[in-house]
């Protein structure tokens, strides 16, 4: 079995057996590619059968020189679930990464915005603009339901259930979940929908997406991330944002206002309740608040 067909079949299988999104299987495949590269370069004759763990830990450390702690452990992340993979189909018998140990990286908390921010943010796209409205209502939806940007740009038309206050998700893992919509969004939608995609042919493909760009397509995950930035020099923000900014300020905003954390999780469509936990991080105000407003010697509970 050579490189080649091996990351071939890996990535069928990711997509088959696991279910997972292109999007990550682009960067499991990138992982793969980077050691052959550096196989290559290095005339190292091994194959993926035969790869040991000392050439492995030489990769790395050639790698751990140009980039950061989170992207090695993300990087030895990556190649032990392919070679768990050969491992599982019987190609070897053994995983020449599990004697590599990850370097140990602190929890990175997402920054977030505040409501006002979010509202000055929002309130600086020019309307007058042939894609104004489209840019409004999937950045309002990507904020006001909390959604990955690959859900929102991949959200169809029949996913939308506005009878029930609902849209259908597709998120990872190709599992569905239903998140509730606010009456706000559902009217931006209705007129982005009824007002200006109805202008638009779409292609055969994406007859169904909701979100289209000039020529009928659906938008890219670039795209998103270059009307944030565009919009954020334009009212001076500081902070660097992207579009999972606005789903983490989403579910702080839901958190400070009293949702709990398994609320958040459904909603967000995180696997584990650890995930929500790390995701939505608490700053030292609304500590207080709660420890003020729930402690078991505060005034309030004392007679209770």
């Amino acid at each position: 079995m050579n490189w080649q067909q091996a990351n071939t079949d890996y990535q069928n299988y990711l997509k088959i057996e696991r279910g997972l999104s292109a999007n990550s299987i682009d960067n499991y495949s990138r992982d793969i590619n980077k050691l052959i590269t550096f196989l290559t370069d290095n005339e190292i004759h091994y194959s993926p059968i035969t790869i040991s763990t000392s050439t492995i830990q030489q990769f790395i450390y050639q790698v751990a020189k140009k980039i950061n702690a989170r992207s090695q452990a993300r990087l030895i992340s990556g190649l032990r679930s392919f070679f768990d993979y050969l491992v599982f189909e019987d190609y070897r018998t053994d995983n020449p990464t599990d004697l590599i140990e990850s370097p140990k990286i602190t929890r990175k908390l997402p920054d977030s915005l505040s409501n006002q921010e979010i509202d000055i943010l929002f309130g600086a796209i020019d309307l007058s603009h042939p894609q104004g409205e489209r840019n409004r209502t999937i950045l309002e939806t990507i904020y006001s339901c909390g959604l990955r940007v690959s859900e929102a740009i991949n959200l169809q038309i029949s996913d939308l259930f506005f009878n029930e206050g609902y849209i259908r998700i597709l998120g990872k893992g190709n599992k569905y979940r239903f998140v509730p919509i606010h009456q706000s969004t559902i009217k931006y939608i209705n007129f982005y929908k009824n007002h200006i995609r109805n202008h638009i042919t779409p292609t055969k493909e994406d007859k169904d997406i909701l979100f289209l760009n000039r020529r009928g397509k659906r938008l890219t995950r670039q795209m998103i991330f270059i009307i944030l930035k565009e919009l954020a020099i334009k009212v001076n923000l500081k902070t660097k944002i992207g579009p999972h900014t606005l789903r983490h300020s989403f579910a702080t905003s839901l958190l400070k206002n009293g949702a709990d954390l398994r609320t958040i999780q459904q909603i967000l469509g995180h696997e584990s309740i650890t995930t929500t936990e790390i995701y939505v991080h608490l700053d030292k105000t609304y500590l207080k608040e709660v420890i003020d407003l729930h402690h078991p010697r505060s005034e309030k509970n004392k007679n209770d």
